[in-house]
């Protein structure tokens, strides 16, 4: 189903093929995490919610394949923050930029930002600079789902707190995210909105959360889930 829709994405101009690519290599990564959250994951998303609800201008940024893998849940997720959503896109035109913000609008989306970027973020020398100082630029909190290495990594550098999902653990945005969630968007998307639930109002389980997540160790965590995973697949694989 999902490979369907990114087809049909593609005609529509919202996909383009190189995203194509960027899926079967995250599905591939999804697949020997066992198809599921693990509990690095997990750890991950609840500090993402942590973070996003004590943002001063959280940012949900969407590409191309995002929106095609579930505009609905990136819209929810804004919502519950709440957040101002943004379009970001590497392979930039008005056409596609104005049908990428069209299909979220007609999934419920609201004041869509990304049609005039007014800023530039810096150290980037493609489309994906171009920005808004109202969502990206002024951020302080961002959610980067399938995102590029080199933009993360300016992101930070302009001293955000990203929050990327990206199934690849040892990807440079991966590395270089505040909070790597290595999961299906989706699944992320709707345990990132259960644990704002959970905790919202609980301003030291806040805090709590955000001082107590690690980049390194949570990373570490997924690869040793993924080594573990193929050994048993090989060993039950018999002689």
């Amino acid at each position: 189903m999902t490979r369907e829709r990114l087809a049909e994405m593609v005609e529509r101009g919202v996909v383009t093929p190189t995203g194509l690519i960027s899926h079967g290599r995250g599905e591939a990564f999804d697949y020997m995490m066992g198809e599921r959250s693990t509990d690095a994951a997990l750890e991950a998303e609840r500090a993402a919610a942590a973070f996003l609800l004590n943002a001063r201008n959280p940012v949900v940024c969407i590409n191309g394949n995002a929106a095609a893998l579930d505009a609905r849940n990136l819209i929810a997720l804004a919502e519950a923050v709440p957040a101002k959503v943004e379009v970001n896109i590497f392979h930039r035109t008005p056409e596609r930029m104005e049908g990428i913000i069209s299909y979220l609008e007609s999934e419920g989306a609201h004041d869509v930002l990304g049609r005039d970027p007014d800023c530039r973020i810096e150290g980037l020398n493609h489309d994906r600079a171009l920005c808004t100082r109202e969502g990206i630029f002024d951020s302080d909190v961002i959610l980067v789902p399938i995102e590029d290495g080199d933009r993360a990594e300016a992101l930070v550098s302009m001293g955000k707190v990203v929050i990327s999902i990206d199934l690849n653990p040892l990807s440079r945005t991966s590395r270089m995210a505040t909070v790597p969630i290595c999961d299906e968007m989706t699944r992320a998307l709707e345990n990132i909105i259960r644990f704002m639930e959970e905790l919202r109002g609980d301003r030291d389980a806040i805090i709590k959360t955000m001082d107590g997540f690690s980049n390194t160790e949570n990373r570490r965590r997924t690869v040793m889930c993924i080594c573990d995973a193929l050994m048993d697949g090989f060993e039950k694989g018999g002689n």
